[in-house]
């Protein structure tokens, strides 16, 4: 048995499951993309048609007075959560499971100076609300920081792609709002949220004062994201944008990008909904007892696995995952190699993308099939 991959192996058929970000740009977004196509200029210098094209529509389509493009939603999530809390030693609530949390090294500890009042995720990705609000610290006791930002993730990655009501952010809205606080939306999967409710990405928006949207988040763009709010935020964002290191002199290019993706990627966005059931209701139909899915529960794009089966685990079935053997080749009539993300000792995380074709669903059905049997 070995490790094999498209480099080693031409004949082995790889699936790329890991994540959204793997996906490469289509020949379409790649002309848009051409510097012969895309008309750019110093965004420094404020001289950038494109950006400030893919700004204004996306403030518009957000309902928001401004926006601001960035390079990664890392950089724009900070940026908004600096920007909303600019005072060392001030506080933010957010989920156990957020991705604010348990994906980025602490960076608002370790460039803002901020503490993190951690609050349980339910398993749709809600927080309790009577919970967020015994977090809540506003008094003058010297002390006692002071609660000044409320972050929520629609649509949520740990809790498996759930789609967060609005009924709900309208609530946490009311109560940031009764403290006299801002919420933030890390909203990097945002269209899959508002496609799978089929509103307006405005209804949901609505309820944060500020929002964080990636456009390598299933609109299959190579980079980029953008955040909005009203234009006092935003203009102080974007020197946070500065401070944090972004000179962005022709990013025309990339936001030629972002501009096809909402054009061209949107509109099919529920594909990856409909593949991740396919894959969904394949695994849990499959004569196999190592994991678990439930499909009332896979709601976006994203699918967790749980490894039940005592004596295997998350990192062996992944690992097994990118094996090919002479057995299953000639079982399967080809090698088929299919990438995860382990996220624990029993999860496992699927990603569909607009990368992933019909016939690589079928391809990955095939292998996940034939391991987990072989597994059983």
């Amino acid at each position: 048995m070995e490790i094999l991959n498209q480099q080693t192996r031409s004949d082995v058929h790889v699936v790329n499951l890991q994540s959204e970000i793997v996906t490469k740009p289509s020949p379409g977004m790649r002309n848009a993309m051409h510097m012969a196509a895309a008309e750019v200029g110093d965004d420094v210098m404020r001289e950038d048609p494109t950006v400030y094209a893919l700004q204004e529509r996306i403030a518009k389509l957000f309902e928001k007075e401004a926006a601001l493009f960035f390079p990664t939603g890392t950089m724009g999530n900070l940026a908004s959560i600096l920007t909303h809390c600019p005072e060392r030693g001030l506080e933010i609530i957010l989920g156990h499971k957020s991705h604010l949390f348990t994906h980025r090294q602490g960076n608002v500890a370790q460039f803002g100076g901020l503490l993190t009042s951690v609050v349980e995720n339910n398993e749709d990705g809600t927080m309790d609300l009577d919970k967020i609000r015994e977090r809540i610290r506003v008094s003058d006791d010297p002390h006692f920081p002071y609660t000044r930002l409320i972050c929520v993730e629609n649509t949520h990655n740990y809790c498996g792609g759930k789609v967060v009501p609005v009924s709900y952010m309208k609530k946490v809205y009311e109560l940031a709002q009764e403290y006299g606080m801002k919420v933030h939306l890390d909203g990097a999967r945002l269209m899959h949220a508002a496609t799978v409710l089929g509103v307006k990405p405005a209804e949901i928006t609505r309820y944060a004062d500020s929002v964080n949207m990636c456009f390598n988040k299933g609109l299959g763009c190579p980079v980029g994201s953008i955040i909005a709010g009203t234009s006092d935020f935003i203009k102080i964002a974007k020197r946070r944008r500065k401070a944090l290191g972004v000179d962005m002199h022709h990013p025309g290019v990339l936001a030629a990008a972002a501009m096809y993706s909402l054009d061209h990627v949107l509109p099919k966005l529920s594909e990856d909904h409909i593949k991740a059931q396919q894959i969904t209701n394949a695994i849990k139909s499959a004569p196999q007892t190592v994991v678990h899915v439930n499909h009332e529960t896979v709601e976006t794009n994203i699918v967790f696995l749980t490894v039940t089966k005592p004596g295997v685990t998350a990192i062996q079935l992944y690992g097994r995952l990118l094996q090919v053997t002479d057995e299953e080749r000639r079982e399967l009539g080809e090698g088929i190699i299919v990438k995860t993300i382990p996220y624990s000792d029993t999860l496992i995380r699927l990603v569909l993308h607009s990368g992933i074709s019909p016939e690589d669903v079928k391809k990955a059905i095939s292998k996940l099939s034939y391991v987990l049997q072989e597994l059983s």
